[in-house]
């Protein structure tokens, strides 16, 4: 393990570079449903202090829950625009959470659970995202993200109506033009920071024209504790909830992406077991997040890119990010400075994030035969779905029921749901699991890259194709052990599993051993 000096540095460094797309979500989410400012601090409080637990348990992993590698857990982009959906459905204000945290505790349950099931039940979802799919709803996301940050850049949502506010515009774009400035010209570490560095620039400049009031900060603790159901009881509602099911379905293949990546940085095999154990910390810290007052979790792409770019691969350096994420949580005047960010910085903060979601995307389109005409239809036709309720959002809530409504007024739902049906339509499930795996590893790495603003790609061949053969190589094997003795193979079933169990626990503990090694080496 690294001295504690170091860990502590290179912890911190992980939390700058993921801190600004921590706190993004909360605010957009809260300032979407009208929270008032010290509900608003309390959300970006428990957003932070929840996301330590979460990548706590992640890389340092309990039992068999955590995938025990360097992932950072935040708050899943994904989820943005179904939250605000659900929570104007809801009628906004603190009444909206409520429904929106019974619908992220069942949906991180139902997480949780399905990554106990066998590996076969695992491939068969996962042949429902070839890129084709992936690549469409990461472009929805992005695509239906971008106005919300627009919103933002002209001073949020109720000036849009009155045509905006020039000085906020003037702000965002001064953002924007910092944030590219840095990624141009600033070195591989600025860039990894870029947004968080734009926030507090364009803060500091709307501070010194009187365009920032921090007076919320004065008036905030210097200490606060997240505590369980703070705004009451949670509500569970059927659509609410099948559309956070949707949801934690994409952040699925998002998650499986991120682990192949960091396994294959870090120079260890990535099989289904680690890929469930990363499941299982999404669902519990997502359900953990519900019950904590915050949202759905996923592994950060973010931070995927810090690790490439740093080659510091002890898991422990995201422990102690983890620690640093807690402690931040549970100091409510922090959250009162990010919460007092202008809606005009944040907005242009917020477009560049969002943006470079979408052309993640496309890069994973590009990887597509989209000459095929089937492939076009599939992805033109989506996107089109997304773009309908941003359209005509009225007609959702004239012709329809508001629970529909609030599961179908959302463009990333529409547009997931028509990629994925239209999929199945024109091509049908997937062949092998096997060509999906690359496929999200490669989204995961183009994210990283994305918002890092740092392209490197690893050396090492991806651990998924490896596995995948190694797994058809040994099913042969397996079939003439049962066929030449039955009843010895039935026999030996229990211990055979058992020393699997083992091994594969011994490899974990070596493979972090090696890891942390080689971050000590790379220092």
């Amino acid at each position: 393990m690294l001295p504690l000096p170091k860990l502590a540095l290179y912890g911190f460094q992980h939390v700058l570079a993921f801190y600004a797309g921590a706190v993004i979500v909360p605010i957009i989410v809260g300032s979407a449903l009208k929270l008032s400012p010290e509900q608003l601090v309390y959300l970006i409080n428990a957003d932070l202090f929840t996301c330590g637990i979460a990548s706590i348990i992640q890389a340092f992993g309990i039992g068999r829950v955590g995938a025990r590698l360097p992932l950072i857990q935040g708050v899943t982009f994904t989820a943005v625009s179904p939250m605000i959906a659900i929570g104007l459905g809801a009628g906004g204000g603190t009444a909206a959470l409520l429904v929106i945290y019974g619908a992220v505790i069942t949906a991180g349950i139902a997480t949780f659970a399905f990554a106990w099931l066998p590996a076969k039940a695992f491939r068969a979802v996962m042949r429902l995202f070839p890129p084709v799919v992936t690549g469409t709803v990461i472009t929805v996301l992005g695509i239906v993200l971008v106005p919300v940050g627009l919103k933002d850049a002209v001073g949020g949502a109720p000036t849009v109506a009155d045509g905006g506010v020039p000085t906020q515009l003037a702000y965002a774009g001064g953002t924007m033009l910092f944030i590219l400035v840095l990624m141009k010209f600033g070195g591989p570490f600025l860039r990894s920071i870029g947004i968080l560095l734009g926030l507090v620039g364009g803060t500091a400049v709307a501070f010194l024209l009187g365009d920032a009031k921090f007076g919320d900060v004065g008036r905030s603790d210097w200490i606060g504790v997240t505590t369980p159901f703070h705004f009451g009881a949670p509500k569970f509602e059927w659509f609410p909830i099948l559309l956070m099911l949707i949801v934690m379905l994409i952040t699925m293949v998002e998650t499986t992406g991120d682990t192949y990546a960091v396994g294959d940085i870090v120079g260890k095999d990535v099989d289904s077991e680690t890929v469930a154990r990363a499941l299982r910390a999404d669902g519990a810290a997502t359900a953990l997040g519900g019950i904590l007052n915050s949202f759905p979790y996923v592994a950060f792409a973010e931070n995927v890119g810090l690790v490439r770019m740093t080659k510091v691969k002890s898991r422990f350096v995201v422990v102690a990010a983890g620690v640093f994420m807690i402690v931040l949580g549970l100091i409510p005047k922090a959250a009162a400075i990010v919460a007092s960010v202008p809606p005009g910085v944040l907005g242009g903060a917020a477009t560049v994030m969002f943006g470079m979601v979408a052309l993640a995307g496309i890069q994973t389109l590009a990887k597509v035969d989209l000459k095929e005409e089937k492939n076009a239809l599939i992805v033109g036709v989506s996107l089109a779905f997304a773009l309908f309720p941003a359209t005509v959002p009225a007609y959702f809530d004239k012709h329809m029921s508001p629970d529909l409504s609030s599961l179908l007024n959302s463009g990333v739902t529409l547009g997931a749901s028509a990629a994925i049906l239209l999929n199945l339509v024109f091509n049908g499930l997937a062949a092998d699991d096997a060509q999906n795996v690359p496929a999200a590893e490669a989204l995961a790495e183009t994210l990283a890259e994305n918002l890092t603003g740092h392209a490197e790609v690893p050396a090492q061949p991806a651990a998924a194709p490896a596995a995948a053969e190694k797994g058809s190589a040994k099913a042969p094997a397996k079939a003439d052990t049962a066929k030449a003795d039955p009843a010895k193979a039935d026999t030996a079933k229990a211990p055979a599993k058992a020393d699997a169990a083992e091994t594969d626990a011994a490899k974990t503990d070596d493979a972090a051993e090696e890891a942390d090694e080689a971050g000590a080496a790379a220092v």
